[in-house]
């Protein structure tokens, strides 16, 4: 008789699971037998979401940024299932799945990202748009095109939040409407990306200066209307009037992990082990967006891109380790830098003792995120692609 084959079973196709994904398919399994992947997400495409804005400028197509899960896992043996999860079973070790059979598992990988909030003031789930998926962008940029359509002499715009993605989302749309926009970013804090380091925030400042954004600080949002959007700042309220809300604040955990009897911090996220397993249930694994992880230094992990794609390697390799009985690698976060666009051949970086800013860090930054695509194949055709098309550009002109 032959033994069952072990099942890896991965929710969430985002930077934790696709790459982890990836790199398990890549693994040697010559002593043990390789075992049957399959990763679960409810879209047919992976995002790349740093690249997301630059969709709204038309600096990038979508097939370069979001490329179907089909034509990244080909050749690898990774099955690709297309559903919504409603229910994860983690004493029967089982994973049901919206209108399609369930999915039992040996190893499970928790790595479905977050959720933007739009529950957090009235009006904000009708009224304000969210940035965080490819139909998010979708719907902001059919929106964007009817108000640009109008024979309005402004278009006004407000974006709650001046952390990385209100920044950049301010800069990129600003760049986008030129003159004809009227930009208010809205932060609730002193200052605006806190956590950045000091270059870059300096960088972003001028950036924002120079399109005339302006910034509303230590102003909390009471309420979103029709047209209107409710302000508190110093204890006045003002009713401004806007033609568009985008909400960038805030993350939390999709509600099928929320109802999971597993150990969570105060935002919903798991609590792990350092090498990514979750407690008392070492069989599960948890990255990205929805874990709360202490790497091996003892520092808490930031739930950004950097840290899930870095994690992807540790758990697809703790994965191996803990089925070939191989010691298990507690998880080291290097912090390599930090990166942002601020609007159209605009970006600052800083990291590794490198400090940039303008069109030079735009195409390091363009370069360093080239190389981090999913695959080989799907780099060399995004990367042809940028070097031929401004060629055909400058020949059709």
């Amino acid at each position: 008789m032959t033994e069952p084959t072990t099942r890896i079973c991965i929710l969430g196709g985002g930077f934790g699971g696709l790459y982890t994904a990836l790199r398990l398919s890549q693994l040697p399994w010559e002593s043990t037998p390789k075992p049957e992947i399959i990763l679960v997400d409810q879209s047919d495409r992976f995002l790349f979401s740093p690249f997301l804005y630059e969709l709204l400028t038309g600096e990038l197509q979508t097939w370069e940024i979001a490329p179907p899960y089909q034509e990244l896992l080909q050749n690898t043996g990774v099955r690709f299932h297309q559903a919504t999860v409603s229910e994860i079973d983690i004493d029967k070790q089982r994973v049901q799945l919206q209108d399609s059979p369930g999915i039992s598992y040996d190893r499970l990988v928790l790595a479905l990202g977050g959720e933007t909030p739009l529950d957090l003031v009235p009006g904000a789930a009708t009224q304000a748009y969210p940035f965080r998926t490819i139909t998010d962008a979708y719907h902001l940029e059919e929106s964007l095109r009817v108000l640009e359509e109008l024979d309005t002499d402004k278009i006004r715009v407000a974006i709650v939040g001046a952390g990385y993605s209100g920044v950049e989302l301010a800069c990129k749309l600003a760049d986008r409407i030129g003159e004809k926009g009227r930009f208010r970013l809205i932060e609730i804090s002193d200052q605006i990306l806190r956590t950045s380091p000091e270059f870059n925030r300096e960088a972003a400042k001028k950036a924002l200066d120079a399109r005339n954004v302006f910034i509303d600080l230590e102003t909390k949002v009471v309420s979103i209307g029709e047209k209107t959007i409710s302000l508190e700042y110093k204890n006045q309220i003002d009713e401004i009037p806007v033609d568009l809300v985008i909400w960038t604040v805030g993350t939390r955990s999709a509600p099928v992990v929320k109802t999971l009897p597993l150990k969570q911090n105060q935002r919903g996220q798991i609590t792990t082990t350092p090498t990514l397993q979750v407690l008392e249930h070492p069989e599960i694994f948890a990255l990205g967006d929805l874990a709360d992880c202490i790497d091996a230094e003892g520092k808490q992990v930031p739930a950004t891109a950097q840290v899930a794609f870095q994690q992807a390697d540790y758990t697809a390799w703790n994965i191996w380790a803990s089925l070939t009985n191989r010691p298990l690698l507690p998880f080291r976060y290097q912090q390599l830098g930090e990166m942002m666009a601020l609007g159209i051949d605009n970006a600052t970086l800083t990291g590794l003792g490198i400090k940039l800013d303008g069109s030079l860090a735009y195409l390091a930054r363009r370069l360093a995120y080239l190389y981090r695509l999913p695959t080989l194949d799907h780099q060399l055709k995004v990367g042809f692609n940028w070097l031929v098309r401004p060629i055909i550009e400058t020949l059709s002109q």
